[in-house]
């Protein structure tokens, strides 16, 4: 007799955890530490660029191309990942999957005049506390203020 198989368990809605990677803009203007946010294409809620893996590439590759494609940006990314968060994506075929985004400081030198995605999403810089709250996703809110409080410790 065959031992009975296990299930594996699914995480969230009958999904499997999926990743990507998401770059965190930052700069500091007059002394204020500033976070950019992009709205997203479908819903305009405000979120950082991110996106899915890419082959041959790191994450923090993936994250910096992610930035330059949804908001101009061109900066200093850091290699070693700042935290990640969870949120449900909406695919366009209207189904759901959860997933997992692995979040990258990036220190923003400049926005370029044209990029790829320009017409279809807003970029705005906020002051740091604003940008945390106008983000739905409590995991990035609380990684969104504990990169600022750290930033400003150092700065002391």
């Amino acid at each position: 007799m065959k031992p009975a198989k296990v299930k594996k368990k699914r995480v969230g809605a009958g999904s499997v955890l999926r990743t990507q990677y998401a770059a965190l803009p930052w700069r500091i203007n007059d002394g204020r530490l500033e976070i950019m946010l992009v709205t997203s294409r479908d819903t305009k809620r405000w979120v950082i660029p991110k996106g899915w893996p890419m082959k041959g590439r790191k994450p923090h590759i993936a994250a910096a191309i992610e930035a330059v494609q949804e908001a101009g940006l061109i900066g200093k990314m850091d290699k070693a990942k700042l935290g990640d968060f969870r949120y449900e994506k909406r695919l366009d075929s209207g189904a759901t999957v959860d997933c997992r985004v692995e979040v990258f400081s990036l220190r923003v030198q400049s926005q370029r005049k044209k990029w790829r995605e320009k017409k279809q999403r807003a970029t705005r810089w906020f002051e740091c506390g604003v940008a945390a709250g106008l983000v739905e996703e409590p995991e990035l809110r609380d990684l969104m203020l504990g990169f600022c409080e750290a930033l400003s410790q150092q700065k002391s």
